[in-house]
């Protein structure tokens, strides 16, 4: 069975047991700051395995998108790790429990209708005490006693350990099913239920109390799944990724095979490349923290990979079309991400390479002191050349081994701990589990109702007061609080849209809401007490700053007909990345190689007037997602939509899901000024643009910049200003000209004063001087005529510029690299003056912070010399 084949006969099979297909979640969840990426099926379910807010339906099936990294080094290794991979799930929230999960495991297992596994090959574990699941596994299935082995809490028990070791909250015993294939002796573990049934409080023995609502979450490693199905030795074998190692090994001149002495290499390439693909076409690019840190981790891996196996070059992008086609039929979204990912992978490559290439010569000393004290690089060594020169640790083991060295592992993981984040490799992490104040309002008063599309005020009654993470009844408090309604008309930070601010007031107080932030189904205002007490319960009018909210609803609707405009004049790889949207200021980040040209600039901004002027009507509707997706509506892709969206169409040209506020028409934006353009991440451009009052107020100042330089210049009218710049740029060129031939003459003379005073050593005129009047720009000058005689010389100028310290080292090239090295003493010399640099060795410059230090510092730079003359 293919795997997209076995993906889909798994969700019809749980459809048809009356379970709600859901799609997959984000490979980032918003709504959960616990973990860096989805580690498992269950996590999208969180509040409906907590009880929290309204329950839409009590049971699901999904397939996940997943990615975890806790076991890293076992990719390509083993048969069965993988970075990313995909987890087909069922679940109950109060619904069926441990005899419908059972049969109908084992009906989906054994059917011929369906997987058709023969069930002779089928064994399972069961918990020590689980007694019932032991019981329907004999009785129910027919399984004998010695097809059923009963494990401890630590492999038969979720979390792990629980209920000797915690964590407190919810947790229950599990049942795994192991299948062995034909021809084979050893089991392998292809699915796992687990039976959420207790609620874990405090310590053995009398600590797991049992759930009033009893729930089920199992999980099936697709691609495990598959290779078992198919037959196949690993993972790495099947349909939807064997291809793609096949397509690594080409990419770097190797054929590829399981066995072959490539093979593990070329499977981590293939796995990376997946992730990263499938991460960077959500929107996670490489960067130095959070996700986008393990994206670069993972890229740079896999170029590590294959620079190991000689290539010297970019090749991973040319992997990325392979990865989109086959994942085409489960996420055909992939492959309109696919320039653009690749762009961004290619990038990153001509970095990282280039980074090895610079820290080479860096390493050969690391090398020389290693074999010189013991054989050993120091873990503070292999993390400078991690942190400072992007060295993977793998990159400086593979390289010290080369050399008969080792690396002091444990102090480097020491060091490195803090720069490196992991995501879950279980499902939650334990402060998911735990309720906290809004829990509390979710459970007692549900979801925060919106009003605002319609409303700037209304009606409402205080639901929950948090001040300092707790949940209080009344307060007076001075400092921060979070306030939440039972509805509002203030919008809530999100897709971009900055929240409201405005007023809340009872009979008894004055609240000014200074943000707005919005958690999951709950509006939360932030803000402090103007006067007054709050009270639970109280009545309130709640009223929003009409004023900024028209000025937002301005450049929020500008956002739509700025990106249609990057898809006009651009095209539709200028694909949206984010946004933020203010009082008239917005900027827009999308996916684009290259800068935006002045002229495509113009383009843009006058196609965004241009439907300004139109006036064209702003409507929205909500709808179902398919309708949308038929309307031909834009979805960003890693935003999860729900089951039913919110679409804003303007005129025919825009049509985009978005839960902000906009306006009725595109001519109430007014005017709409392109202020920037700029790089902000690989890959990725950020325009950003004022709207209304503010682009007016931008052209007035422009417009007064111009009166005052034409005053300042004698211009008539500032159209005269470029003849005038001109003929002043005319007059400074020759004055400068007129300067240059008295300041060659004065150097001249200056270096024949500095060679009359020059000590000789071993044949060698040695100078060591601090400069002064002399620009530095004409340092270089200076050490020319200092180096045109016939004799011999090392020279090293330093000067003090702007409280700064420069230095720059020169020798006769004769010299150069054969007794002397410019770059050695002007180091030596920087060094002295609290600064750094280096250079060839004929010629190098240096900086320094400290001016006082500047003679020890070119003594510092002479002894070099001299040690090497003498």
């Amino acid at each position: 069975m293919k795997t997209d084949d076995l993906r889909d006969a798994y969700l019809s099979f749980f459809e048809s047991k009356g379970c709600v297909r859901r799609p997959s979640d984000v490979l980032v969840p918003k709504d959960d700051p616990t973990v860096l990426f989805t580690p498992a099926g269950m996590n999208q379910f969180k509040n409906q395995f907590l009880g929290i807010g309204p329950l839409e339906f009590t049971k699901a099936t999904t397939c996940q998108k997943c990615i975890r990294t806790g076991d890293i080094d076992n990719v390509g290794v083993t048969a069965y790790h993988h970075t990313f991979f995909e987890m087909l799930g069922n679940f109950s929230f109060g619904d069926y429990f441990k005899r419908e999960a059972i049969n109908w495991a084992w009906e989906f297992l054994t059917q011929k209708k369906w997987l058709g596994l023969d069930a002779d090959r089928l064994n399972v574990t069961v918990y020590l005490d689980d007694d019932e699941a032991a019981g329907i596994w004999a009785k129910d299935i027919g399984l004998s006693p010695e097809r059923i082995s009963r494990q401890d809490e630590y492999e038969n028990f979720w979390p792990a350990g629980s209920p000797s070791n915690g964590p407190d909250g919810v947790c229950g015993p599990c049942s795994e099913i192991y299948y062995t294939p034909p021809g084979q002796t050893k089991s392998v573990e292809i699915w796992n239920l687990v039976f959420t049934q207790f609620n874990r409080v405090g310590n053995p023995p009398k600590n797991l109390q049992p759930l009033p609502k009893k729930n089920i979450d199992t999980g099936m490693g697709l691609e495990r799944c598959a290779s078992t199905l198919q037959g196949v030795l690993s993972n790495f074998e099947i349909d939807s990724i064997k291809p793609l190692c096949i397509a690594a090994g080409e990419a770097i001149g190797k054929k590829y095979s399981y066995d072959a002495a490539e093979g593990r290499a070329l499977r981590r390439i293939a796995d990376h490349i997946r992730c990263v693909t499938m991460c960077a076409h959500e929107g996670v690019v490489p960067d130095n923290a959070k996700q986008g840190y393990i994206v670069r981790q993972l890229l740079r891996r896999a170029m590590l990979e294959g620079f190991l196996l000689g290539k010297d070059a970019p090749f991973l992008y040319s992997l990325v079309p392979v990865v989109a086609d086959l994942m085409k039929r489960p996420y055909p979204d992939v492959q309109q991400s696919v320039t653009a990912v690749a762009n961004i992978v290619k990038e990153e490559e001509e970095q990282f390479l280039g980074t090895i290439e610079r820290g080479l010569s860096k390493w050969n000393k690391v090398v020389e002191r290693a074999k010189a004290s013991g054989g050993v690089v120091s873990g503070e060594e292999a993390f400078a050349l991690h942190s400072q020169d992007g060295f993977l640790m793998d990159l400086t083991v593979q390289m010290a081994a080369r050399n008969g060295l080792t690396v002091d592992r444990e102090k480097f993981d020491t060091l490195v701990k803090e720069h490196e984040g992991k995501s879950g490799s279980g499902a939650f992490l334990d402060s998911v589990m735990a309720e906290g104040p809004l829990d509390r309002v979710r459970k007692n008063h549900g979801a925060t109702k919106f009003l605002g599309y319609d409303k700037s005020e209304s009606e409402a009654k205080v639901v929950g007061l948090i001040v300092n993470k707790e949940f209080l009844e009344h307060t007076n408090y001075h400092g921060t609080i979070g306030l939440l309604l039972d509805q509002t008309p203030f919008y809530g930070e999100a897709g971009g849209q900055v929240g409201d601010s405005g007023t809340i007031a009872g009979e008894h107080f004055e609240f000014h809401v200074e943000e707005t932030q919005r958690n999951a189904d709950l509006i939360i205002h932030i803000g402090k007490l103007v006067r007054g007490k709050i009270q639970l319960g109280e009545p309130v009018t709640a009223k929003i700053d009409a004023g900024r909210r028209a000025g937002i609803r301005r450049a929020h609707s500008a956002t739509h007909l700025l990106h249609h405009a990057l898809h006009k004049v651009i095209g539709s790889n200028a694909l949206q990345r984010g946004s933020k949207v203010e009082n008239d200021v917005l900027r827009f980040d999308f996916a684009h190689s290259k800068p935006v040209t002045e002229e495509e600039k113009r383009q843009i901004e006058d196609e965004i007037n241009a439907r300004i002027a139109e006036g064209a009507s702003v409507a929205t509707e909500v709808t179902d997602q398919e309708t949308a997706k038929k309307r031909g509506a834009m979805m960003l892709f890693g935003e999860k939509y729900p089951d039913r969206v919110r679409m804003v169409t303007m005129g025919d040209f825009s049509v985009e899901l978005c839960g902000g506020t906009h306006l009725s028409n595109t001519g109430q934006v007014g005017l709409l000024r392109l202020v920037s353009e700029e790089p902000v991440a690989k890959g990725v451009r950020r325009i950003s643009c004022l709207t209304g009052q503010k682009a007016l107020a931008h052209i007035r100042e422009a417009e007064t910049l111009l009166r005052e330089s034409a005053i300042l210049l004698r211009a008539p009218t500032p159209q005269e200003l470029p003849r005038k710049i001109a003929a002043l740029q005319e007059e400074l060129q020759a004055a400068r000209r007129e300067l240059a031939k008295h300041t060659m003459a004065s150097i001249a003379d200056l270096a024949s004063s500095i060679l009359a005073e020059a000590a000789v050593i071993g044949g060698v005129k040695i100078v060591a001087k601090e400069v002064q009047g002399v620009p530095r720009d004409a340092l270089k000058e200076l050490i020319d005529h200092l180096r045109s005689g016939k004799e011999p010389v090392a020279v090293l100028l330093g000067l003090v510029e702007e409280g700064k310290v420069a230095l720059i080292a020169a020798v006769s090239k004769e010299l150069a690299g054969k007794k002397l090295h410019a770059g050695d003493a002007v180091k030596a010399a920087a060094k002295a003056a609290g600064g750094g640099g280096g250079g060839r060795p004929d010629l190098a410059e240096a900086g320094g912070k400290d001016p006082s230090k500047l003679s020890e510092a070119l003594e510092a730079g002479k002894a070099v010399f001299v040690g090497k003359l003498g």
